[in-house]
């Protein structure tokens, strides 16, 4: 450390210091102290308040069960997909897995409290299909059910609001192995079965839920190229055993729109009028800003747009896929059935749009490409400079640049073009590097640029007329980060990965006085 530290200004080594004081009182859950240490009164949040907002608006943070609960293989939790998945060498950065995690599954207190005492107010969460039923269907496992009521009880008795995902990328592995998982259509009916107990059990707390966490991830990743599990591709794309990228990215997405439809229906049919909730989907929505102004860079660039967020919400608002994906997939895109698009046009109540970053988009000047696949299909060039110039600067992951008003593009764009549906901006964040040096890592002042510029952006598009009702920042804790492992920190809140303690970073700060109450 003492090598890092020769690199510091006196003035961070101050606020580093600081901020130690103050979190390692946080930590033990005194509060107490905040008037004497707090390096939380003078930050700038370029005029950025809780009135700056319409009233009613929430602020939250975000996690998934896999990423932060731990006891993976334990009090009675089924394998998902993604538990052989990680047993495989090379897979994850580390070899790491989620088994301990942030052992919020314990701490679930301590994570809320804090929460409470940085004045958000919600907590975007996921339940884990397989800890409730640990076979996907069939006998319910009673201990996850009382798991996720603790957590639920907890967060209404502290006043934060619960918002419920069912399903962040983690398929029981018994469905998987049964059927294939997203690739049959006993998919759809199975989910909807398990949608349906969950709104019978916590619907009378829970008010805001949601059916999928990006839903285009799971279909690109998992089965155009395979990154993620179940792994399957053509073997021209990807390293898998089996699959074809030609047709199952669209067949498990089409499942997986019908699966949230028929769920959104049992709610609506069964439990909306009684509960007084709501029902949504969360996508994933990159900005694809045009390279140049000629036309062909500005049809690649809608292009893809519409073959990432319009395969889904395009459905979802009009019944259709978007007519760019029919005229180029033809075939190989499943269709609805009279019946389907009466289910699934208007099946949502509110959106999640989850944003990170943009990208330039250019019209590629080489021959297309004859492998046949889902991003093949897109036809377009992916650009991260122009003019020698970056798009933005980059956090640690390197594809994701710091680009502010790629948030008010995206909400401009559907509040444009898909009519304006209630949103809430449903992750929004950015990582350093796993290894940074302690306390260096609690002083996070580009993570915090980043969210007041994304956030007044974000502000701007309200102003303008986007009906956007939350933002939630991802994340709260650092956590398993998926393929990185525990190679990237998201979170505005360090975690110690030896010991588990909880130390707020600046940011985490920074949204305390912007989020202040008067």
């Amino acid at each position: 450390m003492q090598n890092s530290m020769k690199s510091y200004s006196l003035f961070s080594l101050i606020l580093a210091f600081l901020a130690i004081v103050y979190i390692s009182n946080a930590s033990n859950g005194d509060f107490a102290q905040d008037k004497k240490v707090d390096c939380g009164d003078g930050f700038d949040t370029g005029g950025l308040s809780r009135k700056a907002f319409p009233e009613g608006f929430q602020f939250g943070t975000a996690t998934s069960a896999y990423q932060v609960e731990g006891m993976a293989s334990k009090d009675g939790r089924g394998p998902s997909i993604w538990d052989p998945f990680i047993q495989v060498p090379g897979n994850i950065k580390g070899n790491a897995t989620g088994e301990v995690a942030v052992d919020q599954y314990h701490r679930y207190k301590e994570d809320i409290d804090l929460m409470v005492k940085l004045n958000f107010d919600a907590y975007r969460f996921s339940i884990s299909w397989s800890r409730i039923f640990p076979k996907g269907t069939g006998e319910v496992n009673q201990l996850g059910v009382d798991y996720y009521n603790r957590l639920i009880d907890y967060m209404v008795e502290k006043g934060i609001t619960p918002y419920a995902n069912l399903y962040h990328y983690d398929l029981p592995l018994a469905l998987q192995e049964k059927y294939n998982g997203l690739l049959s259509c006993d998919f759809v009916k199975d989910y909807a079965d398990y949608a349906d107990f969950c709104f019978k059990i916590f619907g009378d707390r829970v008010k805001n839920w949601f059916t999928f966490n990006e839903p285009r991830v799971i279909a690109a990743l998992g089965f155009d190229n395979g990154m993620n599990p179940p792994s399957r591709c053509s073997k021209e794309v990807g390293n898998c055993t089996s699959g074809d990228s030609a047709t199952e990215p669209y067949i498990a997405a089409h499942n997986l729109i019908l699966a949230h439809a028929a769920a959104v229906e049992r709610y609506r049919e069964k439990y909306q009028k009684e509960q007084g909730g709501r029902i949504g989907i969360l996508l994933d929505f990159v900005w694809f800003e045009p390279l140049t102004r000629s036309k062909k860079d500005r049809y690649a660039a809608e292009r893809g747009m519409q073959f990432s967020l319009g395969w889904f919400l395009h459905p979802i608002i009009y019944g259709e896929y978007p007519r760019i994906m029919q005229d180029i997939v033809g075939a190989r895109l499943p269709r609805f059935t009279e019946a389907e698009v009466q289910m699934v046009k208007g099946s949502i109540d509110v959106v999640g749009i989850n944003v990170y970053t943009g990208f330039y988009m250019m019209d590629p000047p080489w021959p297309k490409s004859n492998i046949t696949s889902y991003q093949n299909d897109w036809n377009v060039g992916f650009v991260y400079e122009r003019n020698g110039k970056p798009i933005g600067p980059t956090a640690y992951t390197s594809f994701l640049y710091i680009v502010p008003w790629s948030i008010y593009k995206c909400m401009t764009y559907i509040k444009e073009r898909y009519g304006n549906p209630t949103m809430i901006l449903s992750e929004n964040g950015m990582d350093q590097p796993g290894n940074m040096t302690f306390p260096e890592v609690l002083y996070d002042t580009t993570r915090v640029n980043y969210y007041r510029g994304y956030i007044s952006y974000l502000k701007k598009a309200i102003d303008e007329g986007a009906n956007v009702v939350g933002y939630f920042a991802w994340s709260l804790l650092d956590n398993f980060e998926w393929l990185s492992g525990y190679t990237s920190r998201f979170g505005i809140v360090y975690v110690d990965y030896n010991t588990l303690k909880r130390y707020p970073k600046m940011s985490a700060y920074w949204f305390k006085q912007m989020l202040k109450r008067d």
